[in-house]
């Protein structure tokens, strides 16, 4: 079995070094490279040109949804695995369609990641089981692909979203859209049954996730 060679992308570097430990105890695998930040992770993927690239969500100047995006057009070959801390239905949807591999919870047993890891190079498609529950119903990876069901927000529920995680009232929405307020808890109601959101901190994170708040 050739080695995989692997890429970590992760703010913390006490975390990369726990990573490293886990991995070079598996036989036939290889990190290659360390990456600080989204930006990084991009620059090194494309002069490493890893196997995978295990990929946090929030680090500085590129996040790892962007990140995704971007080695997705320009190193499509390299599978991508998110790991990180959170279990949200709206981050995995979001980072799914955005070209991500798999996903594992960074509070899982090391031997997760590493299953995961082989599963992804392998051409599958993994979701770590902590989350798996909390998203049947909402998305699908079947037949090797990732796509979000009604997930599809019009640009008044984004606005509404976006407005919701800066901390406006419906009553302050609704006079910067110039629309009802009935409306614009409407739009809310929609925007949330569609991303999968329970509350405002789940609205914020995913506003964040998208860049609606300028999240690097």
């Amino acid at each position: 079995m050739s080695t995989l060679r692997i890429l970590l992308a992760d703010d913390h570097k006490v975390m990369r070094e726990g990573l490293r430990m886990v991995l070079a105890r598996e036989p036939n695998m290889e990190v290659v490279g360390e990456a600080n930040n989204g930006a990084e992770a991009i620059s090194l993927a494309e002069q490493l040109r890893p196997d995978i690239v295990v990929m946090d969500v929030s680090m500085p100047e590129i996040n790892g949804l962007k990140a995704t995006e971007a080695l997705g057009a320009s190193s499509p070959e390299t599978k991508i695995l998110i790991l990180t801390r959170h279990g949200d239905a709206s981050y995995v949807q979001s980072l799914l369609q955005a070209g991500a591999n798999g996903y594992v919870l960074k509070q899982s047993a090391a031997e997760e990641l590493v299953r995961a890891i082989r599963r992804v190079v392998a051409g599958q498609k993994y979701l770590d089981p902590a989350v798996t529950d909390q998203i049947i119903g909402t998305i699908s990876v079947a037949n090797g692909s990732s796509r979000a069901v009604n997930n599809h927000l019009s640009r008044r529920e984004q606005d509404v979203l976006r407005f919701v995680a800066l901390g406006f009232l419906s009553k302050e929405i609704a006079a910067q859209l110039g629309i009802s307020i009935k409306t614009v808890e409407t739009h809310k109601t929609n925007a949330m049954i569609k991303a999968g959101l329970k509350n405002r901190i789940g609205i914020v994170r995913y506003a964040m996730l998208q860049g609606w708040l300028q999240d690097g």
